[in-house]
């Protein structure tokens, strides 16, 4: 790399990402950041980003030909030399501007890997990982082979959205026609898949020169689909270390993560573990850090900030070394609710293993660190009850993404 300031663009269409516009910024760079009207007045760190642009948008998305001619417009002054999407729903538009611009990092089609469910299942089979049964839901004689072949329950998956949104459990073949019917022109943007009831595993991990150099495996308490869907409570919490979930997990994502083709990068893939044959079953990955403040959990039982390392990554990109910090093997475990209070009172919340507790409206949450696996289990499993007494409340779960 030259002695020019390397610049860096990030997009940012939902409010995240600020620990890695502050590395961006202590390494040295050049940051701008491109984000949309409703999201300008957010808590960006400021003093870590040289510019900021605003681009309309339209229920969360940038339409493409204003979202070339405008970066294009920056790049007439600015020397672009990485473009990063800090969420999922800007990992297209990313991919769209380096194919444009011809900058380094994926395009398009690698893109649709980490944000095309359909193409995971594809892509996924293709490479022989163990994945659910699936079937795009658009030809009718293929649906039909589909249930012929598979006992419910299944699961109806738009293509494109993030998380369990949009989701939806189907248990008899006429839920699964009239969802068929009542869909459509829009049949082609969703899948359906086997329902495998079973435990789900995430794996945290970050990716240089194609090879794992940092992964975490947590297990979440219910599935996030249960949990958006059901009204529940969020937790997860890293698995016991050495432990053969961890093992299988770490290997499971290697296999993933080289299927899908992330070279460079951060990842969060989950994975679930089969009531019926225990076996692992690749469920989707993402090329970026987890939400629901994963980050947080797994910076309190590693040390590890993937924020942070992820933006050396995309620094460093292959043009000179990288090595992941040391991390640390503590446990940590993490509880969010919505809540009934708009500020809860959590001070009663006080055990010596908190490490960090929720600012956020409507929401209580707190991170646990302990030596002890069992005692991150005891403290979970007692505020799982107390929250729900104390805090907890429920909405219907969005059929797409919110601000």
């Amino acid at each position: 790399m030259s002695n020019q300031v390397f610049t860096i663009l990030c997009l940012a269409s939902y409010d995240k990402g600020g620990e890695f516009l502050r590395e961006c910024k202590r390494q040295g760079c050049r940051v701008l950041l491109l984000t949309a009207p409703r999201t300008n007045n957010a808590a960006w760190p400021r003093e870590s980003i040289d510019e900021v642009f605003v681009l309309r948008d339209v229920e969360g998305r940038w339409d493409d030909n204003e979202l070339i001619n405008s970066v294009s417009y920056v790049a007439r002054k600015e020397k672009l030399d990485a473009i990063v999407a800090l969420d999922d729903y800007d990992l297209e538009a990313a991919g769209l501007l380096r194919d444009h611009l011809q900058i380094r990092g994926f395009g398009e089609t690698v893109t649709r890997n980490f944000r095309d469910k359909l193409a995971m299942r594809r892509r996924a089979w293709d490479e022989k990982v163990l994945a659910p049964d699936y079937v795009h839901l658009v030809n009718e004689s293929q649906v039909q082979a589909f249930t012929m072949r598979v006992p419910l329950p299944y699961i109806v998956k738009p293509r494109g959205e993030a998380s369990a949104i949009g989701v939806k459990k189907v248990t008899s073949h006429e839920e699964l026609w009239k969802i068929y019917e009542e869909l459509g022109d829009r049949r082609s943007t969703y899948l359906v898949e086997q329902f495998l009831p079973g435990d789900i595993f995430h794996v945290d991990s970050l990716m240089y020169d194609g090879k794992v150099v940092f992964a975490a495996v947590s297990k979440y308490g219910k599935p996030p689909f249960e949990v958006m869907h059901g009204g529940g409570i969020f937790t997860t919490r890293i698995v016991e270390h050495g432990s053969s979930d961890e093992k299988d997990s770490l290997k499971a994502n290697e296999t993933v993560l080289k299927a899908m083709g992330l070279r460079h990068g951060a990842s969060h893939t989950e994975f679930i573990k089969s009531h019926a044959d225990g076996k692992l079953y690749f469920m989707e990955t993402a090329a970026r850090v987890g939400g629901a403040n994963i980050v947080e959990m797994v910076e309190a039982a590693t040390g590890v900030n993937l924020w942070a390392e992820w933006a050396k990554i995309e620094i460093a990109y292959g043009s000179k070394p990288y090595k992941a910090p040391k991390a640390r093997k503590d446990y940590a475990g993490i509880i969010i609710s919505l809540s009934k209070q708009e500020w809860p009172d959590m001070s009663a919340y006080n055990d010596p293993e908190i490490v960090w507790r929720m600012n956020k409206a409507q929401h209580a949450g707190v991170i646990v660190r302990s030596l002890d696996y069992n005692r991150i289990t005891e403290l979970l499993d007692d505020y799982q009850s107390r929250f729900y007494h104390d805090f907890h409340m429920s909405l219907p779960a969005p059929d797409k993404a919110t601000s």
